[in-house]
């Protein structure tokens, strides 16, 4: 175990991965070309022995340290890209492109990765195996992680690997420095559902001359949350919520149609296939009650980010060996968040670990949220998920390659 030595070494790096984390933070980019952010990573990693792939329909970066053993593969995830908010902070290091912000904490995600890769490139003798680093665009609604995985990230070292891992700050929820994280589904499913209302507009004065589809499509919004709370257990949880919605452009002008859209949030495949099915029948149903067309389309989004469970014990006894107990947690439910990670998941056993950066003097309960123009994220935790991320790949690699048995005995395959 060299659980000490990385926390050490994290420390002794701290000024660098500030002054990373603050140069990102002011030039935030968006969606899946990120030229100065890529730009950046590359002058991060500069000097250590990696070898190095960029994306062609993204600007990703893709490094694979070849450990110093023979070994299996570990990828570690950081993701790169900022959101199209307005920064409301009065920092020295605040966003310098209007209306684009750092809102999510992934300039610290990036940091905390390349900060990884210097910390196990000290240490490249040591792995029995490789790590994959997978520096990520487009993780705010653009697929970046899909785009990877189809571009060969998950095959960079030759191999899959035996096992990926992802973190997250957070803003607000947990305390300073908190590591938390479960077994099994720890993000949601996220899809998007559009309803347009078609009706025969009308003089506002005669509503009965007219049919009416801002009404009827009140009603629908109403009817989907009844429907939500009669169809669904709640340990197995739904959330659709309706984010927009609009008709008209007059006070006594009935319109044509009428359009909303919902985001629906899931855990299971089930639920996911049946809420979709059940919200198709209840918006028809009203339109059919009050003699109106309606078209529906619905959007999928990611799918639901799944720990495996072995995973998700490991990566909690590795925080625990690398900060001592107290600070991981195991929330009793998921987040309704949902995160790109998902598809990385999907393919290769893992964990998504959450990391308190909500900063000193503010309450995590009351702080303002990710992806809020106020969201704080305190440095301090950079050094903290740099060594976390590097003794996840470093652990996993001595169980999966350098002692079997002791894979055995943890429940992890390699």
């Amino acid at each position: 175990m060299f659980f000490m030595s990385f926390t050490e070494s994290a420390l002794d790096m701290r000024d660098e991965l500030v002054r990373l984390r603050h140069s990102l933070h002011t030039t935030p980019e968006l969606g899946l070309m990120l030229p100065r952010t890529q730009e950046k990573v590359l002058a991060a990693l500069d000097g250590l022995p990696l070898e190095i792939t960029l994306g062609t329909r993204l600007s990703s970066v893709t490094a694979v340290l070849r450990g110093g053993r023979p070994g299996p593969a570990v990828l570690l995830r950081g993701d790169m890209d900022a959101l199209p908010v307005a920064e409301r902070n009065d920092l020295p290091y605040r966003s310098q492109i209007a209306g684009q912000m750092h809102a999510c904490g992934h300039d610290l995600h990036t940091a905390m990765l390349a900060g990884a890769a210097h910390l196990l490139s000290a240490r490249r003798e040591e792995l029995a195996g490789d790590v994959i680093f997978m520096f990520q665009p487009g993780e705010e609604g653009h697929e970046g992680a899909k785009h990877m995985i189809e571009e060969g990230v998950l095959d960079a070292a030759g191999e899959r690997p035996v096992a990926a891992y992802g973190m997250h700050v957070v803003s607000s929820m947990l305390p300073l420095g908190l590591f938390a994280s479960r077994p099994g589904p720890i993000m949601a499913a996220a899809d998007v559902f559009q309803v347009t209302v078609k009706g025969r507009g009308g003089h506002g004065s005669s509503p009965h001359r007219a049919l009416d589809p801002i009404q009827a499509g009140c009603e629908m919004v109403a009817a989907i949350q009844s429907m939500v709370t009669r169809t669904f257990d709640v340990f197995d949880p739904v959330v659709v919520t309706v984010g927009s919605f609009h008709g008209g452009s007059a006070d006594n002008v009935i319109p044509d149609e009428a359009v909303f859209q919902a985001t629906v949030r899931t855990f299971s495949p089930g639920n996911r296939t049946l809420v979709k099915r059940r919200l198709v029948e209840v918006v028809e149903g009203v339109a059919a009650a009050h003699a109106l067309g309606v078209e529906t389309s619905f959007g999928m989004g990611y799918p639901v980010t799944v720990n495996d469970p072995v995973e998700a014990g490991f990566a909690g006894r590795t925080a625990d060996g690398l900060f001592g107990p107290g600070r991981f947690f195991v929330p009793p439910q998921p987040v309704m968040g949902s995160e790109d990670f998902s598809y990385v998941l999907e393919a290769v056993p893992g964990a998504f670990v959450f990391l308190g950066a909500c900063p000193p003097g503010l309450d995590p309960a009351t702080a303002a949220y990710n992806h809020s123009p106020e969201a704080l994220f305190d440095d301090a935790v950079l050094p903290d998920g740099a060594a976390l991320y590097a003794s996840l790949a470093h652990e996993r690699l001595a169980l999966a390659a350098a002692d079997p048995a002791a894979a055995a005995d943890a429940g992890l395959g390699g």
